[in-house]
């Protein structure tokens, strides 16, 4: 079957069409029908996610797929974190349920993550600079508008401002990186600019520098972190679940392709680049959060660190690196999730909870959501068996491959410190006097931090189909 128009196959985008298409029917459901069709349009939005992952799985032929002049391809790589990212959407709807029948209801935040995530698959899909800054664009609009979602309160518009400001300024600084590059070279094809930038010239060296620089605002990097606590504290907790897992998946592998793809002749001088971030990103990650009295802001922090851990593979500039944040990613997804829905389920008296010292004696008052939780956060900061100590190994040892022994050193080290704000958390629920029964946990954050749980403890038993199949998607890079 073939979808031609103007001569390009429309058929590798047929998935993101289909999300699209669907978001805007939906928008016109609600616009006529109001704030009521806001659970229905919910509903139909976690639908239209599932149905693109099938047809991006089992529907689209297997290989490599090109359109739009080799700008948009859908590889094994592309295919593996589309799947990924459409899960962490879909989770976030599941997860926000509650919160849209209780406090906002707005039919317009399911439309919106359902936009975001076509900007996030066009990202993932991107083979050039224009695709990029496409997808990047889209992606990001509809992370303004949700981030400031819930309208009546002053924190979430705050939260919204501060992330457009800052997006603004990371989108300019990429743009500018992107011109100089397309200067030095000729082209915007990643495939034409890895022919033209076999040697490094100055010129497509600071091109390199900005357009590295726009990506890590995306994946919360050190130094261009700024707006992750303020953002993720002050929007509503479904949707700083949404920032800390799907958009940070299309970021991070759009990183990965553009360094792998477009630079591989001039690996020494971006790696310089990534291995500063990532270590500093890693140091941040680890030594900010100890002081952090609210949940949220914690999980910020940890984020930025684990960004800078998933750095440490691509730092690495090899197939096994890109392995390694491949796996990194999928289990940081996992685990970030079922944290989140832990922090959903914190509700007294109809109230919902952030800070830390609200988690205290959670092991008494309900010892099976503490376990869990205790495990999910065991496995952030890398404790074997758990899922998270698998998904450093994997980092670690492609650096160590690569000879970057000293930042697999750095990064075990600062492994060591981030892990004493997680067990300060496990401290709080075991050893504190309770402070009073949370309410029962909906179905839906039951179901999802039960697989997330699940996932994470039991990863060790049986890793081979994430590996394996993070091991095909990291060869069709290369």
């Amino acid at each position: 079957m073939t979808f031609d128009v103007s001569g390009y196959s429309l058929l590798p985008v047929i998935p993101e069409l289909v999300l699209a298409i669907g978001a805007m029917a939906l928008l016109m459901l609600g616009a006529f029908r109001g704030e009521q069709t806001t659970p229905m349009v919910t509903g139909i939005a976690v639908i239209l996610l599932v149905v693109t992952g099938l047809l991006e799985l089992f529907w689209l032929p297997a290989g490599k797929l090109t359109t739009f002049g080799g700008s948009f391809v859908v590889d094994d790589y592309a295919r593996f974190l589309k799947v990924l990212a459409l899960i962490g959407s879909g989770v976030t709807l599941i997860l926000s349920r509650r919160f849209l029948e209780e406090q906002a209801k707005i039919f317009e935040y399911a439309i919106l993550v359902l936009l975001s995530t076509v900007g996030m698959m066009v990202l993932i899909s991107a083979a050039d600079l224009i695709m990029l800054y496409l997808g990047l664009e889209l992606m990001s609009l509809a992370l303004y508008v949700v981030a400031a979602s819930h309208r009546d309160n002053t924190k979430s518009t705050e939260a919204g401002l501060k992330y457009f400001v800052l997006g603004a300024l990371s989108s300019g600084m990429l743009l500018y990186g992107a011109s100089l590059i397309y200067g030095f070279t000729g082209t915007v094809s990643f495939a034409g600019i890895a022919t033209e930038a076999k040697t490094g010239s100055i010129g497509i060296l600071f091109g390199i520098v900005f357009l590295l620089a726009g990506l890590c605002f995306k994946v919360s990097a050190v130094p261009f972190h700024m707006w992750t606590p303020d953002v993720y504290e002050g929007a509503p907790t479904p949707v700083t679940a949404f920032f800390a897992s799907a958009p940070k998946v299309a970021a991070l592998a759009v990183f990965t392709r553009v360094a792998l793809t477009a630079f591989p002749g001039v690996v020494s001088e971006w790696r310089q680049i990534v291995v500063f971030v990532s270590i500093a990103s890693m140091a941040l990650g680890s030594f900010a959060a100890i002081g952090q009295r609210n949940i949220k802001r914690l999980m910020a922090y940890s984020s930025i660190g684990h960004m800078g851990f998933a750095l440490v593979g691509l730092a690495a500039g090899t197939e096994q690196g890109a392995q390694g944040v491949l796996i990194y990613i999928a289990i940081y997804v996992a685990m970030t999730l079922g944290t989140f829905s832990v922090i959903l389920a914190m509700k007294r008296n109809g109230q919902a909870v952030e800070t830390i010292s609200d988690f205290a004696g959670l092991s008494r008052t309900n010892p099976l959501l503490a376990f869990v939780f205790a495990m999910l956060l065991f496995s952030l900061a890398g404790v074997p068996p758990l899922a998270g100590f698998f998904g450093k190994f994997y980092v670690f040892l492609a650096a160590i491959q690569s000879g970057l022994f000293a930042l697999a050193v750095i990064g075990v080290l600062t492994s060591v410190v981030g892990a004493f704000y997680y067990l300060s958390i496990v401290k709080v629920m075991y050893f504190d006097e309770p402070a009073g029964a949370v309410e029962p946990m909906g179905v839906e954050l039951r179901t999802v931090l039960t697989v997330a749980g699940v996932f994470n403890l039991l990863f060790f038993v049986y890793p081979g189909p994430l590996v394996s199949a993070a091991s095909v998607a990291a060869k069709s890079l290369f």
